[in-house]
Order: C-alpha cells, then sequence, then structure tokens
C-alpha cells in the first residue's frame, strides 16, 4: 500500500473539511462573540411568542429607543414605557470598555437566566430578545410588545446583572 505525498495528503484533508468550515463561517454569532455593526446576524428572525412579546423583523420598527450601557453597570435610560402592539427597535449602545449585554424578559426568566450564567460564564445563546455588544459598538433587538404587562431588560453577563445592570418596561394596554 502506498501513501500519497505529505502535500496531496493535506490538500485531501483540508478538502474534506471544508463543507465544515463553510458551516461554521455561516452560523450566527454566539452570546459572546461579535454581532455585525448596528445590528443582529443576518440570519432570519425566529418569531417566537413569549410572554414580553415577539421578535419583529427591523423594518416594522415604529421609533428607535437608545439604550446606553455604560462599566458602571447601568443603563440609560432605565424605564420604558410602551404601548401594547407597539414594536421598538431597542438601538443598545455600549459606551463602556467591557462587553455588556441586553435581555428582554420577565424578571423570573432573567434571575434565573443570570444564576445559570454564574454556573456557566463561557455558554453561548443567541436569541431575538437579545444583544451582546462590545466595548463601543451597538446592537439592536426588533421586538413587538403585544403583551400588556411589567417586563424588565437586563445585563446578565456574570457580576453585571448582582450589580444592578437592569431596567424596567412597563407595556400598558391599548385604550
Amino acid at each position: 500500500m502506498t501513501h500519497a505525498p505529505p502535500t496531496r495528503r493535506r490538500f485531501q484533508q483540508l478538502l474534506a473539511l471544508a463543507p465544515l468550515a463553510a458551516w461554521l463561517g455561516h452560523r450566527p454569532a454566539g452570546a459572546h462573540g461579535e454581532n455585525h455593526p448596528g445590528g443582529a446576524a443576518a440570519a432570519p428572525v425566529v418569531k417566537e411568542q413569549k410572554p414580553w412579546g415577539i421578535a419583529a423583523d427591523p423594518k416594522e420598527a415604529n421609533r428607535t429607543i437608545q439604550i446606553r450601557m455604560t462599566d458602571n453597570m447601568r443603563f440609560t435610560p432605565s424605564h420604558l414605557d410602551v404601548r401594547e402592539g407597539e414594536t421598538l427597535r431597542l438601538r443598545a449602545v455600549n459606551s463602556g470598555q467591557l462587553l455588556h449585554e441586553i435581555v428582554i424578559g420577565t424578571p423570573e426568566e432573567l434571575q434565573a437566566h443570570a444564576e445559570m450564567m454564574k454556573k456557566h460564564p463561557g455558554m453561548e445563546h443567541d436569541e431575538p430578545y437579545m444583544a451582546h455588544v462590545p466595548a463601543g459598538k451597538r446592537s439592536d433587538i426588533t421586538w413587538t410588545f403585544n403583551r400588556a404587562g411589567d417586563f424588565e431588560f437586563a445585563c446578565l453577563l456574570p457580576g453585571h446583572f448582582d450589580a444592578g445592570m437592569r431596567g424596567t418596561i412597563r407595556v400598558k394596554p391599548q385604550a
């Protein structure tokens, strides 16, 4: 049995890995990876109804609210008033030096997710109701608040949530 020369064998190995490399290059960004500037990954929006609403396409946004994130573990503004049925583009702008994120949810779900992040700090997750924002960057969440109620947004990175990096969203019922 003869072996192929090392250069040919190496070429065949690389060729065999090409489909895997292409798949890895086209999958959505992980939770703590870099988002595309000014928005989420190019993958189609997954529209799954949540207690706090449903994902929307960016072109459906009625208005844009800029939420600034800083290393003093605060969001500005820290409270949003929304009308039931309104679609917002939440533009998270990280003006700090640390990675931050913004995740929308119920207080209970955010607390549980923050606890899980403490146990598994490298955990990757990417959902339409969250944005991971490297220092000096921005990212958008486009969301339809189709359920009235009181909800929250928070940075769930270990230590950030416990330091008070959270805000509130009041979705007022339609008149």
